[in-house]
């Protein structure tokens, strides 16, 4: 088999020294073809598409983060191609999520041995992609804090959960799945096509990226220990303050302008957000049953 490894040098702000290493000793004595190249940040999309019509391979493989994987992911939509990871970034929800092991020899060896999972995508507002959790509301004013000023760490979370919750404001919503509409008002609406968020936080305990439907899922109330909970401490959401509906497409339209993320980037204020999902768009490797 022939692999391209797609490495983020920068991802998680750390060294990807050992990933490497491991790469080149794994690899040494099997009888596959390895090839990789780095993102540089500005032509990431361009590189990647002239790697894979170059070297054609059976394997793309991300080593990062979640942005890494959504920038690799991106190009292998509707291609046959299987996506595999090293995650080697700060976040890597989407790794976690399908099972992938954390560790350098373990996810190495899924990549041969792996088995290819179909898994659904959201095409989100223009043909954005998201792989696993969008919201409007208060986590994407917090993700939005967070990049601005460039925090890091639980501390820095701390603080910026601080900040959003003392401007929080709900905001009146309508939503539209399938035949029906219904009016809210709401602190946050997710668009879930996993469990939980990159950073552990489990926002849609039943989320399957797999499954054909995502989950639109309604926070009605938050309190400040409710978001310590969740987001600190990793702690389930009460289910009686929330509300979810599986869909596979939704229209929400905002009475006032709404902070909006995307697989945790920030992407600026909406009024109208409309997802549907992709069945199967995308091969990833996972562990065998």
């Amino acid at each position: 088999m022939i692999f391209l490894f797609a490495i983020n040098p920068v991802s998680g702000g750390s060294d990807k020294a050992v990933w490497e290493e491991g790469i080149h000793n794994y690899f040494a004595n099997l009888p596959h073809t390895v090839h990789q190249f780095y993102f540089d940040g500005k032509t990431d999309d361009e590189t990647l598409r002239q790697q894979i019509a170059q070297h054609k391979p059976d394997r793309v493989v991300a080593v990062g983060g979640d942005g890494t994987i959504k920038i690799v992911a991106t190009a292998l939509l509707n291609t046959g191609i299987p996506l595999g990871v090293l995650p080697a970034g700060s976040a890597n929800g989407m790794a976690r999520e399908l099972g992938i092991p954390p560790d350098v020899d373990g996810s190495l060896a899924l990549l041969v041995n792996g088995v290819p999972k179909a898994t659904d995508i959201l095409s989100v507002n223009d043909g954005d992609v998201c792989l696993h959790l969008s919201d409007i509301g208060l986590n994407a004013q917090l993700v939005k804090h967070y990049e601005q000023n460039n925090l890091r760490g639980k501390f820095g979370y701390l603080r910026g959960v601080i900040n959003v919750l003392q401007k929080r404001r709900l905001l009146r919503v309508s939503i539209t799945v399938g035949d029906e509409c219904v009016q809210r008002a709401a602190f946050m609406i997710v668009l879930a096509n996993a469990r939980m968020y990159g950073t552990g936080a489990v926002i849609n305990p039943d989320g399957d990226p797999c499954d054909g439907h995502f989950e639109v899922v309604i926070f009605r109330r938050l309190s400040f220990w409710e978001i310590l909970k969740l987001f600190w401490l990793y702690k389930p959401f009460d289910p009686k303050k929330i509300e979810i509906f599986p869909a596979t497409s939704v229209t929400i339209e905002t009475h006032r302008r709404a902070y909006f993320q995307v697989d945790g980037e920030y992407r600026g204020r909406i009024t109208t957000l409309k997802a549907v999902i992709k069945p199967g768009a995308l091969l990833m490797l996972v562990p065998a049953a």
